[in-house]
């Protein structure tokens, strides 16, 4: 019976993925075997020794202590693209929001009405305050072609946009699903000098914090539009309220405000909407229960944030899951530790990240608790359990 404490609200139909019969799941069970977890903070969470696994049903993972679990041999999931298409749609919606000024617009309307004035008489002499231009023809510029970046692009170019996009860790399977009428380019310089609009779509890390930053925003064209559905972080503040303010930057829209950027009228600011849609959370709830059961029940890692992806068919009568660092000759270590005790080995894989790595072997025979304590006395070995 495995135990799975819950520290925020998750949708049913991805709980429901775990059989009543193998496991215990609630916000109350202690010594969890693994978390299911959206925004809640666990940078001071005391992890308990019988916790494997955290799967976070969302893709940004910052309110996890990365460094912490992988050093305790806790396996952090995140769910990339279960919400892209959510966002996706958001982010159509902000290019008509900041070409178009239907806030200000809106504003506007309330006021008059609000002021005693009926809105019906005053519409047509008022409208043209809130002329903005049309996205057809116009050039986007995508920062980041992963799941979401790449569904951008590819609506962008249904909508009449040109698509240049900029990603330097563009991976095979992203670029697949780019449609080949998105021109990648080589620097973001280049895509900030050819594009009228710029969407940011990539995770937040240090690397990345204030990508739009006062040099970038100078690079581009006057009077841009910028968009950031991705993370607050990305963008400098102080550089594009500055940029507002000197007509730079001619509208931002931001999925999250803060005090500053909702007092200035050329900011569209969204309350944190981009993964809010039902199907987003199913989406997200369903691929963090999958990810966290393979794992428990197989040892198999699926977008993992910490260590690498490891997947093998079961053979054999047990499973060995062994989590250590990436160091010279650990493999050898625990073929020639598994030989010393007698046990066959029937298959076996290996990957490292970084400096982490993982080992799956299976072995012919179930194996006793004193092989097991031999591979974790190999110097480098983190964690590891047998299934």
């Amino acid at each position: 019976m495995y135990t799975i404490k819950t520290l925020n609200k998750i949708a049913a139909v991805g709980l429901n993925r775990l059989p009543a019969a193998d496991y215990t799941v609630g916000d109350e069970v202690a010594d969890e075997n693994g978390i299911l977890v959206r925004s809640a903070k666990l940078h001071d969470y005391a992890f308990p020794e019988s916790l494997w696994a955290i799967a976070r049903a969302g893709a940004g993972v910052n309110n996890i202590p990365i460094d912490r679990c992988s050093e305790a041999g806790i396996v952090v999931f995140n769910t990339p693209g279960a919400n892209a298409n959510a966002v996706k749609e958001l982010t159509v919606c902000a290019l008509l929001l900041a070409s178009r000024n239907i806030m200000g617009g809106n504003r506007w309307l309330h006021e008059q009405a609000a002021s005693g004035v009926e809105v019906s008489t005053v519409v047509e002499k008022g409208k043209a305050a809130f002329v903005g231009p049309e996205i057809s023809g116009k050039t986007l510029g995508v920062v980041g072609l992963g799941a979401i970046g790449a569904l951008v692009a590819n609506v962008a170019l249904e909508l009449g946009m040109e698509v240049c996009g900029y990603d330097p860790y563009l991976s095979v399977d992203a670029a697949l699903r780019l449609d080949r009428h998105v021109k990648v380019v080589k620097s973001a310089e280049e895509l900030y000098r050819q594009s009228d609009y710029v969407t940011v779509h990539v995770p937040f890390m240090e690397s990345t914090r204030n990508t739009i930053n006062a040099d970038a925003i100078a690079a581009m064209k006057d009077g841009v539009r910028i968009l950031n559905l991705a993370r607050g972080e990305l963008v400098d503040d102080e550089a594009i309220l500055a940029a507002l303010d000197s007509g730079k930057v001619a509208a931002y829209v931001t999925d999250f405000p803060n005090n500053a950027l909702v007092a200035n009228d050329k900011v569209v600011a969204i309350p944190h909407l981009g993964a809010s849609t039902p199907e987003s959370e199913d989406n997200c709830a369903v691929m963090a229960a999958d990810e966290l059961r393979d794992y428990l029940e197989n040892g198999n890692i699926r977008n993992s944030v910490n260590f690498p992806a490891v997947e093998m068919a079961r053979s054999g009568a047990q499973r060995l899951c062994v989590i250590h660092r990436n160091i010279p000759a650990m493999l050898a270590n625990i073929t020639v530790q598994l030989s010393k005790d007698g046990v066959n080995v029937e298959n076996m894989t290996n990957k490292s990240r970084g400096d982490w790595a993982y080992t799956l072997v299976d072995v012919g025979t179930a194996v006793d608790a004193a092989v097991l304590d031999d591979i974790r006395a190999i110097p480098g070995v983190v964690r590891m359990r047998a299934i």
